[in-house]
């Protein structure tokens, strides 16, 4: 059974040099918390502000859009998939110098569009595809070398993912005429895809060892498979094809596929627990996500605003809270006593999410400044949340135990 947050000791904590390199999700959590705050001050600075940057030639939308998925989710994926895969496997993944030089090569990719020196963008999409190339093939050779086939199926997405990045490198390059949209709306759908597996396996059992007492949660098989089978449909349809209708049937179809599981996981006893209910609210956004895809072609409101409640909701809500429960876990404190103050990062972050995403549907002649306000509110919650863990990522575990 998958628990990321078992233990896996196998090594002295002074083989691998300083804490933050001691397991995957040290660099990368620190880094994405710290990135997102950056990018996002950037993104207001140009959108809000009509600050030019240059970002080695790319648009400031589509720098912003990119920067979000294959800079800060990444991140967040890699450092769970690198510290998961060895509880899943035993087997070490990646620690050390080795580690640094692929957490170096992700760094590389997101400094070099902000250096104001235009450096051509072939060179930046030759290191930002390295990085997730080396990322997936490190994941893969644990899951192999212990034949644990069934985790093949996560670590493929890592794969398409980084397809869909060359993709988008293709289209920006003026090689493939659509490369831009396919690239990032193909990822967009490729990480649901990886969170929903994910969350199949992991919430659950957060939800039943984060409350207080017993739940009986409900778990139907073919929902889990009819859902991703239908979110591939929704894919192939909605970025390769100008089948709207059949668009917004899929959509339809995954609201309701999603709210009956999210509705057979569901306890009211999650309220009092700031690490579950997030991980709720979140899949809660997913689902609002594809109602607004439907809507959106049906009722002809903003696209975008799907567009954020699967980003900036579910995808924004989802990371802060796993990063936040793996980090206290994997640093040797209790996942069931977090900081009083991480419930206001996800707070803050919850109300950004729902201005950005309910509120336009108010009042769109207010829209720039519903998006202004939301992002000043993201980088509240991310504040808060590099406030918290960065001493935590970068010192020891508290029990002197490796990790």
């Amino acid at each position: 059974m998958l628990n990321i947050e078992g233990e896996v000791v196998d090594s002295k904590p002074d083989d691998f040099g300083p804490p933050i390199l001691r397991l995957g999700f040290r660099p990368f959590f620190l880094s994405a918390g710290v990135f997102s705050i950056i990018a996002m001050a950037i993104w207001m600075a140009s959108y809000v502000f009509s600050v030019e940057f240059t970002f080695s030639g790319l648009s400031p939308n589509l720098w912003h859009a990119h920067e979000m998925m294959f800079g800060y989710v990444m991140a967040v994926v890699a450092g769970f998939l690198l510290t998961a895969i060895k509880n899943w496997t035993g087997v070490e993944v990646l620690r050390g110098k080795s580690l640094g030089f692929l957490f170096s090569l992700w760094l590389v990719a997101r400094l070099l569009p902000l250096t104001g020196l235009m450096i051509p963008i072939e060179v930046i999409a030759v290191v930002d595809v390295a990085f997730l190339f080396l990322l997936a093939i490190v994941c893969l050779r644990p899951v192999l070398k212990v034949k644990q086939y069934k985790q093949v199926g996560i670590v493929s997405k890592i794969f398409l993912l980084m397809l869909c990045n060359i993709t988008f490198y293709l289209g920006v390059t003026g090689i493939l005429a659509e490369g831009v949209q396919w690239g990032l709306y193909s990822a967009l759908y490729m990480i649901i895809a990886l969170i929903f597996v994910m969350l199949r396996r992991v919430m659950p059992m957060f939800i039943q060892n984060g409350v207080d007492g017993e739940v009986a949660l409900k778990n139907r098989a073919w929902v889990d498979h009819a859902s991703l089978v239908l979110l591939v449909c929704l894919w192939i349809s909605d970025v390769f094809t100008g089948y709207d209708t059949l668009t917004a049937i899929f959509a339809v179809m995954l609201t309701l596929l999603h709210a009956l599981r999210l509705h057979g996981w569901y306890s009211n006893k999650i309220w009092s627990k700031s690490l579950v209910w997030i991980l709720v609210a979140a899949y809660a956004f997913f689902i609002l996500g594809f109602l607004l895809k439907a809507l959106s072609i049906i009722s002809g409101i903003s696209p975008f605003l799907s567009v954020h409640a699967f980003t900036m909701g579910g995808i924004g809500l989802l990371t802060i809270g796993m990063m936040s429960r793996v980090s206290l876990g994997h640093t040797g404190r209790s996942v069931f006593e977090p900081p009083a103050i991480v419930f206001w990062s996800f707070a803050i972050l919850l109300l950004g999410v729902v201005v950005r995403v309910a509120f336009p549907l108010i009042n769109m002649d207010l829209y720039v400044y519903w998006i202004g306000i939301s992002q000043l509110l993201w980088i509240m919650a991310f504040a808060i949340f590099v406030f918290v863990y960065a001493p935590m990522l970068l010192s020891a575990r508290v029990d002197g135990r490796d990790g």
